[in-house]
């Protein structure tokens, strides 16, 4: 990079990193009123992991060794969904191990929970799901079936023997209509659900669909069904109308189900222990911030300056990247092997640096012109840098394929080194990863380009072109 430096190289770079930190790290937001609009994530809309939160660690299986196929997996994993939804724990994480047939679940404690039951908690997420076809859509006050809806149940979980996704179409055209999820049902509920449409179809009937007691479809009866092959039409031919579908047939599919799930395992913590545990993990960060900040200045003078301000950059962009940063961005989750990624990040951010910063003092005293010091210095250092972040981000990438989610883009990519084992989806594991990741990249923009643009553009002040302020000895002049 042959850039001539200038002074206000320095002084605009130096306050969009500060600008940039603020914002980051306190985030932007207005308020009207009762009303507060989020604009900026800060560090404190950080969405942190379970083992700081307290919760749930569980992972599900088939009971009795049951073999389930991949669709029968999908069922089980719609019902966990659902069943987390109907508890009110939406800031949950479900992944699914098709090569193990293991759905491993974690889940936060409700907030101001004091009385923790883990083994309730997990019971009543992995029960076996009850599927009813019932007659009409009578609900009481809490949303589940009352009258005749309750009364009436035409069929059940084990009379269905499959449902699935499709789609109209026009042979002669060529084109598609809408969807419809497609109905298959077993001997044994064939005759009763004859029945029922026959009837409730003179005048156009509703057959409710339930989970439990959650009402999950209402389709209107237009005909009598003798043969056990139905269809509920969705009235749609977009994207979020085959979604839909999608879910409603898997969850059809989950009440039928062969197996139950059991838990294999599970692991809990309380939130006054992650609590603690995150004070004491940001206290070692900040502690860690400040000591880099004092040996860099201490040892390289003005270079060391100018990298404690990268080093601040690269810190508060890794806070951005797990925060979201802008409103409408989703936050990381964050563990504590995610802040331990980002306080080895800190100490290995300023590698390119010190490398940098001790080339410049070395080139100063042997007689180099500081900018022929630092023009040298940054060149010589370069390659080292980039081949000790390469390793790093490799290791990186490793861990995020071999402990992240099935479905994640390095999960995919590394599949086949990792296929004999199946993925493990350790969520903390894979949070480390990606801060790690994330701190080594952010050393290139900042430790590298960054550093480079400020230390030749505060160079070029005459008041700071004394060769002691770069490393050089006393008795030596500025050039």
């Amino acid at each position: 990079m042959k850039t001539k430096g200038k002074p206000w190289q320095f002084f605009v770079v130096a306050v969009l990193i500060v600008a940039f930190s603020v914002t980051a790290i306190f985030g932007i937001s207005t308020q009207y009123g009762d009303t507060t609009k989020l604009w900026i994530k800060g560090a404190q809309d950080i969405r942190f992991g379970i083992d700081i939160r307290g919760g749930v660690d569980v992972t599900f299986m088939p009971a009795d060794g049951y073999d389930a196929t991949d669709e029968q997996m999908e069922a089980a994993e719609s019902v966990i969904q659902q069943r987390l939804v109907n508890l009110n724990i939406t800031d949950s994480e479900v992944y699914t191990d098709y090569n193990k047939d293991r759905i491993i679940v974690r889940f936060p404690w409700k907030e101001g929970e004091t009385e923790f039951n883990p083994e309730a908690a997990i019971q009543e997420i992995g029960a076996t799901a009850r599927l009813t076809f019932r007659e009409g859509r009578e609900v009481d006050d809490e949303g589940k079936p009352s009258g005749i809806t309750a009364e009436n149940i035409i069929l059940e979980g084990q009379d269905v023997k499959s449902a699935f996704i499709n789609r109209d179409s026009n042979r002669d055209s060529q084109t598609y209509g809408d969807y419809y999820v497609s109905l298959e049902l077993n001997d044994s509920g064939t005759a009763s659900f004859a029945e029922a449409t026959a009837r409730l179809a003179e005048t156009r009937g509703v057959i409710s669909i339930w989970l439990d007691d959650t009402m999950i479809s209402y389709p209107t009866v237009n005909s009598a069904i003798p043969d056990g092959s139905a269809m509920i039409t969705l009235n749609g031919s977009d994207d979020e109308t085959r979604d839909y579908g999608i879910t409603l047939a898997n969850l059809i599919n989950s009440g039928a189900l062969p197996f139950a799930l059991v838990a294999e395992n599970y692991s809990t913590i309380s939130p006054s222990l992650g609590e603690n545990s995150l004070q004491a993990m940001v206290i070692a960060a900040v502690v860690a911030f400040i000591l880099v900040v004092l040996f860099m200045i201490a040892n390289y003078r003005l270079p060391g300056v100018i990298a404690s301000i990268a080093l601040l950059g690269q810190s508060a962009m890794t806070l951005a990247c797990v925060s979201g940063y802008l409103a409408v961005i989703n936050s990381f989750t964050l563990t504590l092997p995610g802040i331990a990624g980002i306080i080895l990040a800190i100490g290995m951010g300023v590698d390119a640096n010190v490398i940098a910063a001790e080339r410049i003092k070395e080139e100063i005293r042997s007689g180099k012109s500081i900018d022929g010091a630092i023009r040298a210095g940054f060149d010589r250092g370069l390659t080292p840098v980039i081949d000790g972040n390469v390793t790093v981000i490799i290791v990186a990438i490793m861990l995020m394929g071999a402990f992240g989610p099935t479905d994640g883009f390095f999960a995919k990519m590394l599949r086949p080194i990792f296929f004999a084992f199946g993925p493990s989806t350790a969520g903390t594991i894979y949070s480390f990863g990606y801060t790690l990741l994330v701190g080594v990249i952010l050393n290139f923009v900042f430790g590298v380009v960054c550093t480079r643009i400020m230390l030749k553009g505060i160079s070029k002040l005459k008041a700071l072109r004394n060769p002691v302020l770069y490393g050089g000895v006393k008795n030596e002049k500025a050039v």
